[in-house]
C-alpha cells in the first residue's frame, strides 16, 4: 500500500517539479526526461539482471515496431503535460487524467470488443456532457486535457498488445527516444541555446532529476502492482491527478471558475459511478 501512495503522490507532484524548470523550453525539459530516463532505466535493468530481457526484446521485430509507436504516444503525452505545466494549465492536465480510465474503457470495447455494461455507459456518458459543458459556456476545446487522455490511452493499447513487463517496455521506448532527444539537445549546445550546463547545476541538476521523477514512480507501482489488487489500485489512480488538482488551485493559484467545477464536478460523479460499479464487480467475481 504505501509503495502504491508513493508512486501515485509522486506523480501528483510532479508539477511541482515542472514549474521549478518553467525557464527551460518544454522541448529541451522532454529531451532531458528522456535522455536520464533512459540511462538510469538501463541501470535498474543492469541491477535487476533484466538487461538481457531487454535485448530479448529489441531483436523482436513486431515488438520492436509496437514499442517505436507506443514510445511516440508517451513523448506525445510528456511532451504535451510539461507544456501544460509551464503555461500554468495543471487543472487541465489532471483533467486529462481524470478522464483518462474512462477513455481506456471506451477503446476496450471499440478495438478489443470489450462489452459496456449500463453503469459504465452512464459514467461515459457524464464525462462527455462535462466536457462538452466547458467547451460550450468556456468557448474552447480542453486539448491539453484531450491529448493527454487519448496519448496514454492508445499508449495503454498498444502496450496491452506486448508481453512486456513496464520497466523493461519503458527503458526500450526511453532508448528510441535517446537519438532524437541527443540529436536536439546537441543542436541547441551548438547555437548557445541549451540550459544544461557544466558550469551552472541550476538547473542543470534539475533537468537530471527528471530521470529520477519517472524512474522512481513507475517501480514503485510496479512494487504495488504485484501485491495489491486490481480494485485498490483503480481506486487510489485517482490521487495522482486529484493531488494535481489542489496543487493547481491551491499553490500555483490556478482560476477555478464556476465552469469548472461544475465539469470537474460531473467527472467526479462519472468516476465515482465507474470505480464502484468495478469495485462491486469485483467482489462479485470472488
Amino acid at each position: 500500500m504505501l509503495c502504491a501512495f508513493g508512486a501515485f503522490c509522486l506523480w501528483g507532484f510532479i508539477p511541482v517539479y515542472f514549474k521549478t524548470l518553467d525557464a527551460v523550453p518544454p522541448l529541451e525539459v522532454l529531451g532531458h526526461r528522456a535522455i536520464w530516463s533512459s540511462l538510469l532505466l538501463i541501470l535498474v535493468m543492469a541491477v535487476t539482471g533484466k538487461l538481457k530481457d531487454m535485448l530479448a526484446v529489441m531483436k523482436h521485430p513486431k515488438m520492436m515496431g509496437m514499442l517505436v509507436l507506443s514510445s511516440a504516444l508517451i513523448a506525445t503525452n510528456w511532451g504535451v503535460f510539461i507544456w501544460g505545466v509551464v503555461n500554468d494549465r495543471i487543472l487541465e492536465t489532471s483533467l486529462g487524467y481524470y478522464i483518462n480510465p474512462l477513455i481506456n474503457v471506451c477503446f476496450g470495447f471499440l478495438f478489443l470488443g470489450e462489452r459496456l455494461n449500463r453503469t459504465q455507459s452512464l459514467a461515459i456518458g457524464l464525462a462527455v456532457v462535462a466536457v462538452c459543458l466547458q467547451i460550450y459556456q468556456l468557448g474552447s476545446v480542453p486539448w491539453v486535457a484531450f491529448v493527454l487522455a487519448f496519448s496514454f490511452g492508445f499508449y495503454g493499447l498498444v502496450r496491452k498488445q506486448l508481453n512486456v513487463p513496464a520497466a523493461t517496455g519503458l527503458a526500450v521506448e526511453t532508448l528510441v527516444m535517446l537519438p532524437m532527444a541527443l540529436g536536439y539537445l546537441y543542436w541547441l549546445w551548438q547555437n548557445n541555446a541549451n540550459s544544461f550546463r557544466l558550469d551552472t547545476p541550476d538547473p542543470s541538476v534539475l533537468l537530471m532529476m527528471a530521470g529520477v521523477f519517472t524512474t522512481v514512480p513507475l517501480i514503485l507501482f510496479n512494487l504495488a502492482a504485484r501485491r495489491l489488487s486490481l480494485t485498490v489500485l483503480g481506486v487510489m489512480q485517482y490521487l495522482g491527478p486529484s493531488i494535481s488538482f489542489a496543487v493547481g488551485v491551491l499553490v500555483y493559484n490556478e482560476p477555478l471558475g464556476q465552469e469548472q467545477i461544475q465539469t470537474f464536478s460531473l467527472i467526479w460523479l462519472a468516476l465515482a459511478i465507474f470505480t464502484a460499479d468495478g469495485v462491486y464487480r469485483q467482489k462479485k467475481a470472488l
